[in-house]
């Protein structure tokens, strides 16, 4: 019982706990301190055990917490707002091309300077073969993560927040989350310090963006349209972004596309009367409404 009260008492910080004990150790156990610092690994074991052991922390993690704290009622929510694709036009719009087309845009700026910035889709030979791969790591990736992060994450700290600090302290953990899987990168800083070249890989754009994903899903209330604002941002980086590029370019790219995201939060708020957050329906009640499995009234969001 004593666990049970800390659990319900702490669950966000519960949760996060067994995220990173899932998703760390089990990289941590495929390929021993070496590889999950990223100093040397068996490529073969990095693809068939690490992408695993990431992507199961924050779904298992999500479940778990999800059967602890809400029981069956919260598997119903979460079922919901996954099949909940009724929503306005624009949202899908906003989720489905904001990465892809900033990312083109800066993309094609950059290149003005050097021609090593143009997309990765434009100068490749197997164009077909970059967009499938990109789509299916996409929705693999945003499925897995965000049946965690948005299925759980969100609305749980929303009880007592606003869209701007949850969107920043899930930004920052999200991106120390990607540690292991970017830490072999390090090696090709270039000119940069190698421990700053990591922290723009992780932090620079992941917050901003997380913020937006917390704002679309406060209007939507949709784990699906959610999940495919995530999709496009990785499908995105996949297809667009340069592969060769690295160091000081990378990092120019990164801090870019991060400096867009926050002037566009920073629009978001300004029209919104200097907040993100819905006036109108308390993140407390829409919470319990979620458990409850109702439906939200239609004119609680402006479509």
């Amino acid at each position: 019982m004593i666990i049970k009260a800390f659990i319900l008492r702490h669950a966000v910080l519960t949760y996060y706990a067994l995220v990173f004990a899932i998703s760390w150790g089990g990289m941590l156990i495929a390929v021993g301190p070496a590889g999950f610092l990223g100093t040397t690994y068996d490529a073969r074991v990095l693809a068939q055990f690490v992408y695993v052991a990431a992507l199961a922390g924050p779904a298992v993690a999500g479940i778990v917490m999800t059967y602890l704290v809400d029981g069956p009622a919260g598997f119903r929510g979460i079922l919901s707002r996954l099949g909940k694709w009724r929503v306005s036009l624009r949202w899908y719009v906003v989720a489905l091309l904001l990465a892809p087309l900033l990312t083109t845009a800066i993309l094609y700026m950059l290149s003005l300077s050097s021609d090593a910035f143009l997309p990765a889709i434009v100068t490749t030979n197997d164009w077909i073969g970059i967009v499938l791969t990109g789509v299916a790591l996409g929705l693999v990736v945003c499925f897995f993560e965000e049946l965690g992060w948005t299925g759980f994450g969100t609305p749980t700290l929303r009880k007592r927040h606003g869209i701007f600090a949850t969107g920043i302290f899930m930004g920052l953990l999200w991106g120390l989350w990607h540690l292991p899987l970017f830490s072999a990168s390090a090696s090709m800083s270039g000119t940069i310090a190698p421990a700053l070249y990591v922290a723009v890989l992780l932090f620079s754009f992941l917050p901003p963006y997380r913020v937006l994903m917390i704002w679309v899903y406060d209007r939507t209330h949709s784990l699906l349209v959610v999940m495919l604002m995530h999709a496009s941002l990785t499908a995105g980086q996949l297809i667009l972004v340069p592969p060769a590029i690295s160091g000081a370019s990378i990092v120019a790219f990164d801090i870019t596309f991060a400096a867009a995201l926050w002037i566009m939060v920073a629009m978001i708020a300004f029209a919104n009367g200097g907040r993100l957050s819905l006036a109108e329906i308390p993140a407390q009640r829409l919470h319990e409404d979620e458990s409850s499995n109702d439906h939200y009234p239609l004119a609680a969001y402006p479509s």
